[in-house]
């Protein structure tokens, strides 16, 4: 059966990739620490819920990873490549369904297997973003042993890590290695 969905809030996204993705974990060392419940991060999703109760740890792992591809993406096409693969695989196709007031028609995405779903529901939300601010609005944190995801929503547009706190360590060690430099 069909399930009709919508974007997903564009920071739910990263939270997926970040709290989910197996090289975000790995890499700042959470790998064998136990995930937050599958419960909270599919409510924050705002999926229909029968797709919110299918979700499995296994599931969200491998959505969080395949998303991550995007992210880490080189180049804006391969970004573009990676992402339009993610929308084919998930099988998403526009609809337009009847809106909450009488009379007015709103544009959503479609999927026939509940387990595409969240994968669809993400890639759409990405899609949008990117088709509305551009390839260099996301990204992977810069900070030293970190693969979190981040998107810039900025004004200046410069993001470079996933948090203040990869940035604060970031300052730190970039201060603590000029100061010894100057000391030798």
């Amino acid at each position: 059966m069909a399930v009709t969905l919508t974007a997903v809030p564009v920071e739910t996204v990263t939270e997926l990739v970040n709290g989910w993705g197996t090289l975000p974990r790995q890499e700042d060392g959470r790998g064998d620490a136990p995930h937050r419940p599958a419960a909270d991060i599919a409510v924050r999703l705002g999926l229909p819920a029968r797709v919110s109760a299918a979700l499995t740890p296994e599931a969200l792992a491998c959505a969080a990873d395949r998303l991550h591809e995007v992210f880490s993406a080189r180049d804006a096409v391969a970004c573009a490549r990676g992402l339009t693969r993610l929308l084919s695989d998930s099988g998403v196709r526009p609809v337009v369904e009847r809106g909450t007031d009488p009379g007015v028609l709103r544009a959503a995405w479609s999927v026939d297997d509940v387990d595409h779903a969240l994968l669809a529901a993400a890639a759409v939300t990405l899609r949008q973003y990117l088709a509305d601010h551009g390839f260099a609005r996301i990204g992977i944190c810069t900070g030293g042993h970190c693969a979190d995801v981040y998107i810039d929503q900025s004004p200046g547009g410069r993001r470079r890590f996933c948090s203040v706190t990869c940035q604060n360590r970031a300052r730190v060690a970039a201060f603590r290695s000029r100061r010894a430099a100057a000391a030798d």
